[in-house]
């Protein structure tokens, strides 16, 4: 099951990942997993949150421009070599990765990805005994 992961257009100037994250916190959104990337003229934030619709809204009635993506979950041990040993199922499976990112939990790291076709991978992935979280699994670590 794929998890949903908002993304948001940012300005880049000072502040406007502040202004981002004050919207959030005022409306109780927490936010599980963030990664932004820029450019010379905006930025991407993308980011997992415990609820993607409320957040959707809020930041859209804010004037932020947001957008839900599916991306792929995976818990790794927090060990040396796990990453890679996904990340071989993911070779093996002929699976392209556009961008990742990853969070940590207690007692496990976890991976998120973008591919281009979430459902395919997923499916392909699932064959070699990976199993993707799903968004209440992640809102729960």
């Amino acid at each position: 099951m794929s998890v949903n992961q908002v993304s948001v257009f940012l300005e880049n100037k000072p502040g406007t990942l502040n202004k981002l994250t004050k919207v959030l916190a005022e409306n109780k959104v927490n936010i599980r997993a963030l990664s932004l990337a820029e450019t010379s003229e905006f930025g991407i934030v993308r980011m997992l949150v415990n609820d993607v619709f409320q957040a959707t809204n809020i930041l859209k009635e804010n004037n932020f421009v947001a957008t839900l993506a599916p991306v792929l979950a995976y818990a790794i041990a927090d060990e040396a070599g796990d990453l890679n040993k996904l990340l071989e199922k993911f070779s093996e499976a002929d699976v392209n990765i556009e961008y990742m990112y990853a969070f940590a939990g207690r007692e496990r790291a976890y991976m998120i990805f973008r591919v281009s076709d979430t459902k395919k991978a997923e499916a392909i992935l699932k064959s070699k005994g990976l199993k993707s979280l799903t968004q209440e699994e992640i809102s729960a670590v």
